[in-house]
């Protein structure tokens, strides 16, 4: 294992390239890849790479890049793709075909505000667009998070119980483009890490029709079978991150994670980069006396609903934190986390940091000085912050 300062969009890059090699036993490896901003620089050091079997291909969008992993991952090869915003709409019918067709490609996607008004900052609107396609989905806090989770998406993706793709999140520019020390297993720890992949459904010389006309009754089976895969991505996650633990010697975070809320009655709940902001306005509040306590959601696909009830259970008032916004109904991440919130507790939605607006310590620190205040809980409230 060495250290080496690495972009997150090189962080997933170089994850990637390792979890390519580990299967040149295997099937080998492939994937589409087109570009967009930010998450450009991601294909380009992955196109640089040589693999001993299989190879990228570069296409002519983003429709086409998830076409050609689905082509890649049939075939029983490992594969990925990175893409963006308005690059993952234009992908989105081969999105939910990947998932429909349970193929465990894991793609990087930098979470980028969707336009027009065009808008290269991020905004985590354009991965929760598809969080009803069958992927599951990863939100990551800093390059040594998303450099793990994709080899770790890949151990989850391809177990036999789970057999579904993986979808990386991660902020624009504050991490795709941000360096940071970041620690890069060997080869040949990777290998140990992830076996080669035995996809029981890929194609062969038997002759099978892929994608075909179904019965509603057949509908119905096949959709119950993918809601049972994603129930049980749990308890495979878990023992993902044992196996991690063991041959990394780190351990990845828990699908909701909690920071200082053993004793806290006001928490602020959030998700990706938003979350270390939060953890700096609580250490704050609580050297003023506040018992404030932050929770980060990890996993947002499938929703992490007992485990945030769990981290959530004694608090007195709950706010949201989205850095997204469903018009006409407010943040998503509050609308999906609504359940897990006490039923006597005050809850309150807030939407902020859209189109790349800076999120400063002081700007959660007014937010836990609004939830203290309140009265009663009001729709979700647009906050502007200075970008």
């Amino acid at each position: 294992m060495t250290v080496e300062l690495l972009s997150a969009n090189h962080s997933a890059a170089t994850a990637a390239t390792l979890a390519g090699r580990a299967n040149r036993t295997g099937r080998g490896f492939g994937g589409g890849v087109y570009p967009i901003t930010p998450q450009t620089e991601c294909i380009e050091l992955l196109c640089k790479q040589e693999f001993e079997k299989g190879h990228v291909v570069r296409v002519e969008s983003e429709h086409s890049a998830m076409a050609v992993c689905m082509g890649f991952s049939q075939a029983g090869a490992r594969s990925f793709t990175a893409s963006s915003s308005n690059g993952l709409a234009y992908m989105v019918e081969n999105v939910f075909a990947a998932g429909l067709y349970r193929l465990p490609i894991v793609m990087m996607a930098v979470n980028r505000t969707l336009g027009p008004p065009w808008n290269i900052w991020v905004d985590h609107g354009d991965t929760l667009l598809l969080r009803d396609s069958g992927w599951m989905q990863l939100y990551c806090e800093d390059n040594q998070e998303v450099l793990d989770s994709i080899l770790l998406a890949y151990r989850l993706a391809e177990d036999p119980r789970v057999l579904l793709p993986a979808m990386v999140c991660q902020d624009a520019f504050v991490l795709s483009h941000t360096l940071m020390q970041t620690d890069v297993p060997s080869q040949e720890q990777v290998d140990g890490f992830l076996p080669p992949l035995d996809l029981p459904h890929r194609l062969t010389d038997r002759p099978v029709t892929v994608g075909g006309l179904d019965s509603p009754h057949g509908t119905e089976a096949h959709r119950k079978q993918h809601a049972e895969a994603m129930a049980r991505v749990p308890a495979v996650y878990a023992e993902c991150q044992d196996a991690f633990e063991e041959v990394f010697g780190r351990r990845p975070a828990d699908r909701v994670v909690p920071y200082r809320m053993e004793d806290a009655d006001v928490a602020l709940v959030s998700m990706g980069t938003t979350a270390a902001t939060v953890r700096v306005a609580v250490d704050r509040l609580r050297e003023q006396g506040v018992r404030a306590g932050g929770v980060r959601v990890r996993m947002f696909r499938p929703f992490p609903e007992r485990a945030l009830a769990e981290a959530l259970a004694g608090c007195e008032r709950v706010g949201i934190l989205d850095r997204d916004i469903s018009l006409g109904h407010g943040g998503v991440l509050w609308s999906e986390s609504r359940g897990a919130v006490p039923r006597d507790a005050l809850l309150q939605g807030y939407v902020l940091g859209l189109g790349g607006g800076d999120i400063r310590p002081e700007h959660i620190e007014s937010l836990f000085g609004d939830l203290r205040a309140r009265d009663a809980a009001a729709e979700p409230e647009i906050v502007e912050v200075a970008g």
